[in-house]
C-alpha cells in the first residue's frame, strides 16, 4: 500500500486542466473542420464532391461540407487535384442543430453550441447523468467516450457519469447508425428516461448514417426515431470534441 501511495506523488496530477487550462496538445493525425482554400480550385472542379464517399461535400453554390456526415477520411484532400483542402487543428465541433453542421469549407473557426435553456440546466443542477446507447456501431466511437471516465480526463469532476440503468439518467448518448434491430431498443429506452431528458449524438453514424448511410439495415441516424439535443461530429469524435460539446451545453465554457 505504502509503495502504490509513493508512486501515486511520483506520477503527479494526470488529468487534464482544461477547460480551466489550456488543452492537451493533438496528435499531428488530429482531423478537424475540412477547410479549402476557394482560390486555388480550378473552375467547374467536382473532384471533392465526386472523391467524397459519403457525398458529405456539396459544390451546389459555395463549396459546402457536411460535418455531420463527414468522416475525416481526407479522401477528398488527396484527389484534391490543386492541393487546396486541409484540415483545422480546432476540436470544437458540436452543434445544437442538425442544419448547423453544414458548414462552408472556406471559413475556419470553431462551432460552439448555445447552452442549454437556464431552466434545463436548474434541472439538472450540477450532475448529469447519462445512459449509453450502442444502436449498432463499428465499436470505434465508444472508446473515446468511455475515456472520458478515466483519471486523464475525469469527466465526473464536471458531475458527469454514465449510467447502467436509463431510469437513472438525465439523458441519452447515443452511437452507432441505429440498425433495424436496435431502434426499438433506443425508442423504449428514450422512453424509460424521465422528462425532462436529453439526447446526444455522437459520431457521424447516429447524425448520418455514417458509412452504412442508406444501407436498409439501418435508419441512417437518429433522427426520425428521437429527437436531439447536441450533435457531435467525427469518426470517432475526440474526446475533447465530446467533452467540450457538453459542457458547452451544460453553460460550463465560454465562448472565444
Amino acid at each position: 500500500m505504502i509503495h502504490a501511495l509513493f508512486t501515486r506523488l511520483a506520477q503527479g496530477h494526470r488529468t487534464t486542466k482544461y477547460p480551466q487550462g489550456a488543452p492537451p496538445p493533438l496528435s499531428d493525425r488530429f482531423r478537424g473542420r475540412p477547410l479549402a482554400e476557394v482560390s486555388l480550385c480550378p473552375a467547374g472542379c467536382l473532384v471533392c464532391a465526386e472523391s467524397c464517399p459519403v457525398g458529405a461535400i456539396s459544390r451546389e453554390g459555395p463549396l459546402k461540407v457536411d460535418l455531420g456526415a463527414c468522416l475525416f477520411c481526407t479522401d477528398c484532400a488527396r484527389a484534391c487535384p490543386a492541393g487546396a483542402i486541409t484540415f483545422s487543428k480546432d476540436f470544437r465541433l458540436a452543434a445544437r442543430e442538425r442544419s448547423d453542421l453544414v458548414v462552408p469549407m472556406d471559413e475556419d473557426g470553431p462551432l460552439i453550441p448555445e447552452a442549454f435553456e437556464k431552466r434545463i440546466r436548474g434541472l439538472l443542477g450540477r450532475s448529469l447523468r447519462l445512459r449509453q446507447v450502442s444502436a449498432g456501431g463499428c465499436n470505434g466511437c465508444e472508446p473515446d467516450l468511455n475515456v472520458l471516465s478515466t483519471i486523464g480526463w475525469d469527466w465526473g469532476r464536471f458531475g458527469i457519469q454514465l449510467v447502467a440503468s436509463p431510469r437513472h439518467a438525465d439523458g441519452l448518448i447515443v452511437t452507432g447508425p441505429v440498425t433495424i434491430n436496435m431502434e426499438l431498443a433506443l425508442k423504449k429506452t428514450y422512453d424509460a428516461v424521465p422528462d425532462p431528458k436529453i439526447v446526444v449524438a455522437v459520431g457521424s453514424c447516429p447524425i448520418a448514417g455514417g458509412p452504412w448511410a442508406g444501407h436498409p439495415e439501418t435508419r441512417s441516424g437518429i433522427l426520425g426515431s428521437v429527437p436531439v439535443d447536441l450533435f457531435i461530429p467525427g469518426c470517432p469524435p475526440h474526446p475533447l470534441t465530446i467533452l467540450s460539446g457538453v459542457l458547452s451545453v451544460l453553460g460550463r465554457l465560454k465562448k472565444n
